[in-house]
């Protein structure tokens, strides 16, 4: 397979994923949107991935791609019917790609936690195999307030209703991460929106609190990647 992995930000890459992609073979190309890099013609690719970053799906003045980006996922997901995969950023720019809406959360939700697939989750074989609840690292303060026409809730939390959709067959959106590796809240941490984000709900210090936090459950949330890539590739394997 061949992918295309858009970026918003250099340090939210796909994470465990690329580990995934090397194994079984696939290749992919990054584009890093905020550095100006153009998005390529669809054509020679076989699904489409669109990670985070630290800005919102309503910020296009100040970030313009963001329309471009949001053409794409039209494209790919309404006229090419290529499987996708958002994932945070991705997950609300999916949805407000194809009509729904995204808003400020009154409380963002920020940290290790769980989250539970609804019904429909527990039956989408995206999920299969995947433990429930879930756990993930969330790092968000807008979420999803509309879904598009045809999507799908999969998951859910207390504050985020909104945590995982489907639209069609294989259009996905994950709010939460589980690609995380061994690097993640170092490298997030350097981002001073997500500090700060961080320690104002968790506190001073949260940053190395999470970071050991994670290094405890990093096996499974690997596991968890791993079993989420190959259920997504299957889908155009």
């Amino acid at each position: 397979m061949k992918l295309l992995v858009l970026q918003h930000i250099d340090v939210e890459h796909p994470g465990e994923w690329q580990d995934c992609m090397r194994l079984a073979g696939d290749t992919w190309d990054k584009v890093e949107l905020d550095d100006g890099e153009p998005i390529p013609p669809l054509e020679s690719y076989d699904a489409l991935i669109s990670m985070g970053g630290p800005m919102d799906v309503f910020d296009e003045d100040e970030h313009p791609w963001l329309i471009a980006e949001k053409l794409v996922i039209r494209e790919a997901v309404q006229e090419r019917n290529m499987p996708f995969l958002g994932v945070c950023l991705g997950h609300q720019l999916l949805a407000e790609a194809l009509g729904g809406g995204v808003g400020r959360m009154s409380t963002p939700e920020v940290g290790l936690m769980d989250t539970s697939l609804t019904q429909a989750g527990q039956t989408d074989p995206l999920f299969d195999g995947v433990a429930n609840p879930l756990a993930c690292l969330q790092w968000h303060s807008c979420e999803i307030r509309n879904l598009p026409q045809g999507g799908e809730i999969l998951a859910t939390s207390s504050l985020c209703a909104v945590q995982a959709i489907r639209i069609g067959k294989h259009a996905y959106g994950l709010q939460f991460h589980v690609e995380l590796t061994a690097n993640t809240v170092t490298e997030w941490g350097k981002i001073p929106a997500y500090k700060e984000s961080l320690e104002h709900a968790l506190g001073v210090g949260a940053l190395g609190r999470l970071d050991s936090d994670i290094a405890a459950k990093l096996a499974d949330f690997n596991t968890t990647a791993r079993r989420l890539y190959k259920n997504f590739t299957a889908l155009t394997r």
